[in-house]
């Protein structure tokens, strides 16, 4: 289990986390994160809906980034999305716990908050990555999302803002609990559902 406290490097954090219930596709940020599968030709859920946003540019360029690894994170142009990034991360699939996939978890996170680094996000939502097809337990996948973003935006400036965007309100709900826990001091601000 993630630690429940928050140090003053950590309080960097808190303000800059929003949290919605709601259709990724449709915010109004520069990037957005795609639970994708390793092929990263779409699939269903996140990914198919993204892919359906963003028209057939979007798997054109996909086609040609050949795939990504568990773990990982590719980017490219958002196409017909708002959000002028698409940043492609692959979460593991859940096999009980014991084929390090909190590891793996954490490093999907990580990897397209360093790509929105790349490409000057300052504005970025993701989605509950692993948590649907791939049957990550719902709570353990918001602690460690909202445990490696806090660690993450204690140490980098951008993104400024940074929205959790959750299809179903069973996953807003366990990604609020892990927020209250990991970020005491972070408040919902009532925000309305996207």
């Amino acid at each position: 289990m993630w630690p429940g406290w928050c140090n003053a490097a950590h309080a960097k954090a808190y303000g800059r986390i929003r949290l919605i219930t709601g259709d990724i596709t449709a915010l109004k940020v520069e990037a957005i994160v795609n639970a994708a599968n390793e092929s990263l030709l779409g699939g269903g859920g996140v990914d198919g809906a993204i892919h359906r946003a963003a028209g057939p540019g979007l798997l054109a360029e996909c086609r040609r980034l050949g795939g990504c690894p568990t773990g990982q994170a590719r980017t490219t142009r958002g196409h017909a999305l708002s959000a002028a990034w698409v940043i492609h991360t692959v979460g593991p699939i859940w096999r009980g716990g014991g084929c390090a996939e909190a590891q793996l978890l954490a490093d999907a996170y990580r990897n397209a908050l360093i790509e929105a680094l790349k490409v000057g996000a300052a504005s970025l939502a993701f989605p509950a990555i692993s948590t649907g097809a791939y049957g990550y337990p719902k709570e353990e996948a918001a602690r460690v999302a909202v445990h490696t973003i806090r660690d993450f935006l204690a140490e980098h400036d951008m993104p400024q803002q940074l929205v959790l965007a959750c299809f179903s309100e069973e996953s807003a709900q366990a990604h609020e609990r892990a927020l209250h826990e990991l970020l005491p001091e972070w408040k919902s601000c009532g925000d309305a559902k996207v």
